[in-house]
Order: structure tokens, then C-alpha cells, then sequence
């Protein structure tokens, strides 16, 4: 029994290391996710020799993950075979790892035969070091605990969709008298309200961008944007149907500063995500001012000889706050889900593409709710949290641009490239800015005054 504890101190290290100070519940995958993000900052570096051992020490863990396999053959192709085969994984973890599955054998053999339970903190280790009679037994508990836990919900259910709707229908007349506030800017119309669009929280404005600013947004994306932008420099994050390229506000204002790229454009994309910002803190009747939590030019662009066939999405139904388990129709608003964030915004600048439409959906992620098609000028705005689940639909041909923006409602979680933002605009045109301003009336008047403070 004392050597039985002695391992299974061991093997709670790595809980303890993952466990940081304040956090309910450890970092998963502690240890490996050491050698992603190692591959990945060895790749941004231009060190492949370094990028080949970091991806081959994490495949030690998760020999079967896809997008590794896949960087690991990328490096390969750089480095040539005759470079990249010899590199080994780290030593030192081939040694840990050895040693941990070892331990692991010794204490599921001590579970299995003599009783004393062991739970394996690891989600990496293989199935065959678990002795085949207490795989069994494991297995038959978790029917049984999942068709006892399946009927308890059934009836839990019942009894929370009668509560829900009652509750439902309070909530929303509440959320239907506060939304409607003044767009602010003169040419935006309200298309769409949360009822129109089944939901709370929800708006759809038209008449946001004219042709012509649709048509030089779409320039600035093609000229400034760069594959991967946004999502650690993967091309297709989302979908391998389709390739991404996105640009930031400040990126654009550096370029333009620099003249590879329309300052004038930039300017104007700056302008914009500021004009959405007013109009989603005044429709919405914000008593407190939204601050950008982060703002997109994104261009997604369907790859023709990827589409045959093709059932997924272009961007799955997620939340932006908080992590959506559809199976348990609950969201979990902890990290590493953007809790912070409170309102999403997304503007898009054209519609001659196939597919792409924006949806909303239930809990379940399956029952769509309303859908939306995007146009020049079209802008959706909606609450951040649980009440707005959405996705975006397959594109299937040509490209799909919009600047997508999220914005906090806690002054600490602003984004520091806005304020970066907000001094270069200063700088290059000084008092303009301020001029090409509209004034402020209503709610959002308030809110902005606080904002300058």
C-alpha cells in the first residue's frame, strides 16, 4: 500500500504543476501543450530544426493528432528528409513518458487485482496499459452511470422546459422594451429585431456601408490581409474547404502609414468598427460604454477543387463567452472561452458568394433559430453570451468578406492594439478625427462621456 501511494503521488505532480493558484480546475494536457506551442514559436522563428523535435515530442503523447502530422510533414518538406528524419523527441520526456506509463501499469494492475482505485490525471495514455478485465468493468459502470445519468435528465428536463418557458417569456418582454435606441448614424435602418430573428439580443442593420466603401474595405483585405491572420498563421482553421486571410485595425494603419497600402482605406476601417461601436452601444441602450475586445477583417475564400462532397460548416455553432457543450445544452463561461466579452458585432461587405449564411441556433447547436445573408452593408449585432449560440454556413464559392468585432463592457479587457489605434489615428490626422464624428444623442451620448474619462 505504501509503494501504491508513493506512485500514485508521483502521477498527481502533473495535477499539481497544471493547477496554478486561483484556478478551480488544472490545465489539461499540461505537459504537451508545452511542445504546441513550442513547434508553433519555433516555426514563427524560422527554427524548423527545433519546430521537428517539438512536434515529434508531442506526437509522443497524441501520435494520432491530425494537425500535428500535419505540421510535423510541413517542417519535413522545409527541412528536407535527409535533415528532419534523423531529429529525435526530447530525451528527457521520452524518459518521463516511459517512466509515467510504467507507473500507470503498476497502479491500474494494483486497481484491477487488490481494489485500491487509481484515477489516471493523463488524457494521453494508451488504452492497452489499462488490464483488459478493469477496461471492461470501467466501460459497463459508464453505460450504466450514462443511462441512469440519461434518464434522470429526461426528467430533469421536463421539468426545466416547463420553468424555462415561463421564465422565457418574462425575460424577453423585459430584453424587447430595452433594445430599439437611435442607430445614431443617419442611412442605417433596423431590418431585423431580436423578435424577427427568434432570439434576445439580436439586431440586423442595413445601410451601414455604401457600395463604394464595401467595394474599398474588400480592396484593403485583398492588398493588407495575410493568410492565417488571427488564427496562429493556420490557412483553413476552421474548415480545410476554405482559406482565411484577415487583417487588424492596427496592421492596416501601419501599412497604410508605410504606403503599401491605401492610408485613406485604413482610415476608413478604423472609422467604421468606431461607427458599429456607437450604434450597438446606443440600440442596445448600454448604460455603461462598450470597449473593443477585438476587430477583424476577415476574408474567407471557398477552394473549388474542396467542395464535392463538403457537409461541414464554415465556422460551427459556438458562443463567443463562454464553452458550448451542445450534448449538455450548456455553456461553460470559463477559460480559455473570451469571458470577458459581452456584445459581437459582425459587418460584412459583399454577398456575391455562394453559401456562408450567419446563423443562430438553440443550446443544442441542431435547431436554427434564424438565419441571416450576408449583404454590403449589412451588419448583425447580438449579446456575447449563452442566449446567442451562431455559426456561419459552408462557402462554396468565391469569397466572403466582414469585419468581425467584439466588444467588453469592463474597461480592463479593452484591446491594447485599439488604444495603439486611437493614438496613430491621432497622430496622422490629428483634429479630422474628431470632425468627421456625428454627435451623439440619446443613450449612447452618456455612455460615450464616460468613455473620454
Amino acid at each position: 500500500d505504501h509503494y501504491m501511494q508513493v506512485l500514485s503521488c508521483k502521477q498527481g505532480c502533473v495535477t499539481e504543476l497544471a493547477s496554478p493558484p486561483g484556478r478551480e480546475k488544472p490545465l489539461e494536457d499540461f505537459l504537451p501543450s508545452h511542445f504546441n506551442y513550442l513547434q508553433f514559436a519555433y516555426y514563427n522563428n524560422g527554427n524548423y530544426e527545433k519546430a521537428v523535435e517539438c512536434a515529434k515530442t508531442f506526437l509522443l503523447f497524441f501520435p494520432d493528432d491530425e494537425v500535428m502530422k500535419q505540421n510535423l510533414a510541413y517542417y519535413t518538406a522545409v527541412l528536407g528528409e535527409t535533415l528532419a528524419g534523423p531529429i529525435e523527441p526530447r530525451e528527457a520526456i521520452q524518459a518521463y513518458r516511459q517512466r509515467s506509463l510504467m507507473e500507470k501499469q503498476l497502479l491500474f494492475f494494483s486497481y484491477d487485482v487488490f481494489g485500491i482505485p487509481f484515477v489516471d490525471p493523463d488524457t494521453w495514455t494508451p488504452e492497452d496499459v489499462i488490464p483488459q478485465r478493469l477496461r471492461e468493468k470501467q466501460k459497463a459502470e459508464r453505460e450504466t452511470a450514462a443511462r441512469i445519468s440519461e434518464e434522470i435528465g429526461n426528467l430533469m428536463k421536463e421539468i426545466e422546459t416547463l420553468v424555462e418557458e415561463k421564465a422565457k417569456e418574462a425575460a424577453d418582454v423585459s430584453k424587447f422594451i430595452r433594445e430599439g435606441g437611435p442607430l445614431v448614424y443617419e442611412g442605417a435602418s433596423v431590418t431585423m429585431g431580436s423578435r424577427a430573428l427568434n432570439g434576445s439580443q439580436r439586431v440586423v442593420v442595413d445601410g451601414v456601408l455604401s457600395d463604394e466603401e464595401c467595394r474599398e474595405l474588400q480592396r484593403l483585405s485583398n492588398a493588407a490581409a495575410s493568410a492565417g491572420d488571427g488564427y496562429r498563421g493556420k490557412t483553413s482553421p476552421h474548415t480545410p474547404s476554405e482559406t482565411f486571410h484577415g487583417v487588424t485595425v492596427l496592421k492596416a494603419l501601419k501599412l497604410g502609414q508605410e504606403g503599401k497600402v491605401a492610408l485613406r482605406s485604413a482610415h476608413l476601417y478604423y472609422n467604421v468598427t468606431e461607427k458599429v461601436r456607437r450604434m450597438m452601444e446606443s440600440y442596445f441602450r448600454l448604460e455603461v460604454p462598450l470597449h473593443f475586445s477585438y476587430s477583424h477583417l476577415v476574408c474567407r475564400t471557398a477552394i473549388d477543387e474542396k467542395q464535392e462532397g463538403r457537409t461541414d460548416n464554415s465556422h460551427e455553432v459556438h458562443v463567443d463567452n463562454c464553452i458550448l457543450n451542445a450534448e449538455a445544452l450548456l455553456c461553460v463561461k470559463e477559460p480559455p472561452a473570451y469571458t470577458f466579452r459581452d456584445y459581437s458585432a459582425i459587418l460584412y461587405l459583399n454577398g456575391d458568394f455562394e453559401g456562408g449564411a450567419f446563423y443562430f441556433t438553440e443550446l443544442d447547436a441542431k435547431t436554427e433559430t434564424a438565419s441571416v445573408q450576408p449583404q454590403c452593408g449589412r451588419a448583425v449585432g447580438f449579446s456575447s453570451g449563452s442566449e446567442n449560440p451562431h455559426g456561419v454556413k459552408a462557402v462554396t464559392k468565391g469569397q466572403r468578406c466582414a469585419i468581425a468585432l467584439w466588444f467588453t463592457l469592463d474597461p480592463r479587457h479593452s484591446e491594447r492594439e485599439r488604444v495603439q489605434a486611437d493614438d496613430l489615428v491621432r497622430m496622422l490626422f490629428g483634429a479630422q478625427e474628431e470632425e468627421e464624428l456625428p454627435p451623439e444623442t440619446g443613450a449612447a451620448a452618456g455612455a460615450e462621456a464616460k468613455d473620454e474619462l
